[in-house]
Formats: structure tokens, sequence, C-alpha cells
């Protein structure tokens, strides 16, 4: 192509050209770019993503090969099969203080598409939605792609180095700006490893109730959970599902990824008020038409028959936790504290504030993949993010080499 020539996306009849200005504006992932500039090697420890190096489990697989088998591969319930929404919530009323019926449940292609669902029901052009930040980047961008405009609250560090989430400036913010319509909020944290206390979550709901707003939680890591002095498995985190009333403007997003290692599977839930249920069911038919049903069958084999497995599970990352943070926390030039949930360490380093740097530094130096933190939004920025799901032994050797290019 010759200097006069110009590009195929300049050019004015470009299909680029053509598509919506805010759709080309969304960024490319940040954790990608560190994850592209690794791209071809092959000693690299890669903890930058969300998973750890367990497959799903055999009797899993076994449940979805058995479904397929009987004939499970056709159209099916748009809201999931009535057997995984049965057990979802048998499932539910287990962990939580009060019953979840199921016409309050919807089964839907990944956690992910939860979230794109619920912005999609929620808020359009001109709507705001506040989200506590460092989160998960895909939230920015699923309020985004509906047209709505992200408000970000950063939580802040409390003395003890822990996370702390500010209500009173978060009502503020609320306050001051009356096109937002929800506020979103992921306890446990992913990245930080803040865990919203039972207090805070009756706040949260009381104040949207006066306001009439809309609460979007996430509770993807509803379960990993720590206790902060022992590090040892805790109870399920403190959920807006133990005290929320059945029609409150209240939507819980969940997955299977996480507790049964299924993040291929791509299904998750969400629960809602009862009447919102038809119109996530067309919402469902026009986007995915529903989830392959022999792989709710296998997502039903876990909930049934998984809980030795999540236990065990959970055990693992609790000794993850314990090698991460007495590997890194006691460096000086690293400001780690213990994460409270989740399975991710959210640590800086000092003197290096571009964690994009430091992270693509770090696959030089040490042959480790992190997840930058600046790819989590406001607050984030000087940090780098580790996931501690994967083997111990993996878990061992790569903080032993951070370690090793930090000291």
């Amino acid at each position: 192509m010759s200097a006069s020539t110009p590009s195929p996306d300049s050019h004015p009849g470009s299909a680029l050209s053509a598509v919506r200005q805010p759709i080309l504006d969304l960024p490319k992932s940040g954790i990608l770019d560190v994850v592209d500039y690794a791209r071809g090697r092959d000693d690299i420890l890669a903890l930058w993503f969300g998973e750890g190096d367990l497959p799903t489990p055999s009797f899993i697989c076994d449940g979805a090969s058995r479904a397929m088998a009987e004939g499970h591969t056709f159209y099916t319930w748009q809201r999931g099969i009535p057997p995984l929404r049965d057990a979802l919530s048998s499932y539910l009323g287990r962990l939580h203080a009060q019953p979840v019926p199921v016409d309050r449940i919807t089964v839907t292609t990944s956690g992910m598409a939860a979230i794109m669902i619920t912005m999609t029901a929620l808020v359009g052009p001109g709507d705001g939605v506040a989200v506590v930040s460092p989160v998960w980047p895909n939230v920015f961008a699923a309020a985004e792609i509906a047209g709505a405009r992200v408000t970000s609250i950063p939580a802040e560090r409390e003395p003890s180095g822990h996370w702390t989430l500010d209500l009173d400036r978060l009502f503020a913010a609320c306050d001051a700006d009356p096109s937002i319509k929800a506020i979103f909020l992921n306890s446990p944290c992913n990245p930080t490893g803040w865990v919203c206390p039972a207090a805070d979550i009756a706040r949260l709901l009381d104040y949207a109730r006066r306001r009439g707003l809309w609460i979007i939680a996430d509770e993807v890591y509803g379960r990993f959970t720590y206790d902060t002095v022992s590090g040892s498995p805790a109870a399920t985190a403190p959920s807006f599902l133990d005290i929320a009333d059945p029609e409150d403007r209240l939507i819980v997003v969940n997955t299977f990824s996480k507790n049964w290692c299924m993040t291929g599977w791509r299904i998750g839930w969400m629960v809602t008020p009862a009447s919102l249920g038809p119109t996530l069911e067309k919402l469902v038919q026009f986007s995915t038409s529903g989830t392959a049903p022999f792989l709710q069958y296998g997502a039903l084999t876990a909930l049934c028959d998984g809980e030795d497995f999540f236990q065990d599970l959970l055990a693992r990352c609790a000794a993850a936790r314990h090698t991460v943070v007495d590997t890194l926390a006691g460096l000086p030039s690293v400001d780690l504290a213990a994460p409270m949930g989740g399975f991710y360490a959210f640590f800086r380093v000092a003197g290096e504030p571009d964690s994009a740097r430091l992270a693509k530094r770090l696959i030089d130096d040490a042959g480790v993949g992190l997840a930058p933190g600046v790819a989590f939004g406001p607050g984030g920025e000087d940090y780098l993010r580790l996931c501690f799901a994967g083997s111990p032994d993996l878990v061992a050797r790569a903080t032993k080499r951070l370690a090793d290019a930090l000291s």
C-alpha cells in the first residue's frame, strides 16, 4: 500500500467506519496486552487469568456426556432446564439465610452473559452505573456496550493494608448524579480480595431501596473466603441473598466456572425478582436462545455431586494463599495484605507505578505472567494481580521466581 493510499479502516465506505463509535472506543484488555507480550515463550509460569490448572473433574464431564448420549442436544428451556433450576434453588437455600425460589433463577451462558443481560435490561444511553473498583474489567465494558456511563468509586486501603469501601463516598456519588440507575458491587472482589461486611451490605440495600436504585451483585467468589488470622477456609461470604426481599431491585450473578473448574463451559446463573423472569426469558431468546442442555446436565451433576471436589479446591487455594503471602509479603519492596476472599493476591511494588510495564518486565526477568492492575480500573494502576488457584507446585515456583526478581 502506497503512502497516498488510505488504509481500509479510514475509508469512509469501509465496514469499520460504519461500526458504532462507542464499540470502536472499547479498550483492548490490559491483561491480554501482557499475554500478547509473552506470546511464543514456553517458559512462562502463567498466573494472569482467573482460573487454576485443574481440568473439570471427570464426574461432571460424564454427566454432560450421558446427557448427549440420551439425546439432550435440542433447543431447550430459555431460562434453564427445570432440574437445574430446582437444584440451584436448593443449593442457594443451603448457602443463604432464606430460600431462593425457582422463579427467581435464570440460567445463562456464563456469568459474563448474566452481566450483559443485566446491563441490557437495566441501563441505556443517558444512564449511569456506579462501579466499585478495582474490579474485573469486563464490567466496565458491559455497561458501556449498553450505552451507559460508568462512575468508578475506588476502594481504599486501611492502615492494616486491607481494602475497604467508603459507603458514604459511594452514596454521595450516587446522590450527586441522578442519571445513576444501578450500583455494581463485586464481593469477594476480583482482584483485591476484599469481602463486603454484612453490615455494609445491609446499609447498601437500605440506601438502594430509598433511592430506587438497582444493585448488581457479582458473587462469583462467594464461597472462596478465608479466616483472616489462620488463612483456613471460612464460611460463605455475606450476601444480599441473606437479607433481600424477593422483589427488591437486586440482581445477583454467579457462575459454575470457579467452584468446579468449569471456566471453558460458559454456564452461569442469575437471581432476580420473579417479576423480571419473562423479560429475562426474552433477552435469553434474542441473544443465545438458551444454554446447551447437555452442559446444563453437567452443571446439575456439579451441584449434586461436587461438594467434596469444591472443598478440596478451597483447601488447595487456602494453602496457596499461605505460600504467596509468606513468600511475597515479607519483601521490603512489596506491599501485600492477605486477601480475605477470592483466589487472587493484589500487590504493588515500591517505585513501580506503571503496572503494565512492570508486568512485562517480570515476564522477562522472572518468567512469571501476572495481570496488570491498571486493567481493573481506578485504584489499581500500580498493582499486580496474581491468581493462586493453580497447583501448589506452580504457585510455589512462581512466587519464588518473583521473590528473586523483586529482592
